[in-house]
């Protein structure tokens, strides 16, 4: 299995003033080929400093790939950089040239002896065309290392990677070693309880091997196997998927990119249940969830935000006596949110969100006590209580988490009923 590294140039990454996307992006890529990458660097314009990270690159890897510094400027470094260290010269690849020459003249603008720099090449390597810029690219074979240099924005480096590099390690490949990852979500358990009950499969990984993740009040698990076919590699997964579902399958909402809430959204659709929403210290944001859905109209049909108690009262007919006495932040003003709320937006289904978002205590409630209302037709309301010990809009965000989770788990008891 050959492992490569990625080496990001620019001093901008390093200031903050660009995201390294490209990283992302080639590992992505990578791992299609067979290959693993088990490092990233981000290294400024600093001819000496880059010198250094090459040589600790080839220490490590078999491939060494290379975004941005192949540009017009003086502090675009990276191939003179590494033609100085492989002792290789520098030359112009003459489609190249000619391409940057015939962009000035169909303008008719000069071309400045900066520009003629895009057009240059490490001598020795195959040349990587650029369909969407000036830069060339290069692949370069030396002893027992490779070199890929590819452009530093985005929109040049993608199709240039996929298009000309890409195919070129997939055929300097021995045998063709397939990577296939599967991302398996969970609800409800911290990453650190998920560890642990996996700790004896972490501890003697090999393949697939099992990454956890805290995702945003989520925790992620990947698995990745290797192997000579697809279907081998999902097997393996398969088995060990097999195992995680034994063990704290409960906890377990999806698989790949859907999240908790496009998963509701599509039981909803699937039940044909129509839903609405009243929301207090979540001001908005189950609503706005729901609302990035194309189609949503079909099953959201509308909501209030009633954030003080008059609102409450005046707009979503919370009784009187359950603010005076019972409080907003309580059982039964949940309840009411939920059922008034469906009755007014006449729906199949209400939920309602109240509680204390910090950063002080309300009616002698503390910061993070959250009740979340469901009213379903033709099921009794309940309320659920909740305690979150972070900061406001964590609090916020993870009531609308659980407010998902809440209707998931209805809908499932739901579908398992009907089933029986």
């Amino acid at each position: 299995m050959r492992s490569a590294e990625i080496i990001a140039v620019g001093t901008e990454l390093l200031l903050g003033q660009i995201v390294n996307s490209n990283a992302a992006f080639i590992s992505k890529e990578l791992a299609e080929c067979g290959v693993y990458v088990y490092h990233h660097t981000v290294v400024g314009d600093n001819p000496e400093r880059l010198k250094k990270v090459i040589e600790i690159a080839e220490k490590r890897s078999d491939i060494l790939i290379f975004s941005g510094g192949l540009g017009p400027t003086e502090d675009d470094i990276t191939k003179q950089v590494l033609a100085g260290y492989l002792a290789k010269g520098i030359i112009y690849d003459k489609e190249h040239l000619t391409k940057i020459e015939q962009f000035f003249a169909a303008r008719k603008d000069k071309m400045s002896e900066n520009n003629k720099r895009q057009a240059e090449i490490i001598e020795g390597s195959y040349v990587l065309s650029n369909d969407f810029g000036f830069a060339a690219g290069m692949f370069l074979e030396e002893k027992a290392h490779a070199y890929i240099l590819l452009p530093g924005p985005p929109s040049e480096m993608q199709p240039m990677f996929t298009k000309y590099a890409k195919p070129l390690l997939l055929k300097n490949s021995e045998r063709e070693i397939i990577l296939e990852s599967k991302i398996i979500r969970f609800f409800g358990i911290g990453e650190s309880k998920l560890a642990d009950d996996l700790k004896d499969m972490i501890a003697t990984q090999t393949n697939p091997t099992i990454a956890t993740y805290a995702g945003e009040n989520e925790v992620v698990i990947r698995l990745t196997a290797s192997a000579t076919t697809r279907e081998e590699a999902l097997r393996l997964i398969a088995e060990t998927e097999e195992e995680i579902i034994k063990r704290d399958g409960a906890y377990i909402y999806g698989s790949g990119d859907v999240t908790l809430v496009d998963l509701v959204i599509q039981q909803l659709m699937e039940a044909n249940m129509t839903i609405s929403a009243a929301e207090s210290l979540t001001a908005g944001l189950f609503q706005a969830e729901l609302g990035g859905t194309t189609g949503i109209s079909k099953i959201f049909k509308g909501g209030m935000v009633t954030y003080s108690a008059e609102t409450k009262h005046e707009l979503l007919h919370v009784s009187k006596e359950t603010i005076e006495k019972e409080g907003v932040v309580s059982q039964a003003c949940a309840i009411e949110m939920a059922d008034n709320i469906r009755k007014l937006c006449k729906t199949d289904m209400g939920i309602s969100f109240t509680g204390v978002a910090g950063p002080e205590e309300l009616e002698g409630n503390p910061v993070g006590t959250v009740w979340i209302g469901l009213s379903v037709v033709g099921n009794p309301t309940l309320a659920y209580r909740y305690t979150f010990n972070r900061d406001r809009n964590y609090n916020r965000r993870r009531a609308v988490k659980e407010g998902f989770a809440l209707i998931k788990a209805f809908l499932d008891e739901k579908s398992d009923k009907k089933e029986k």
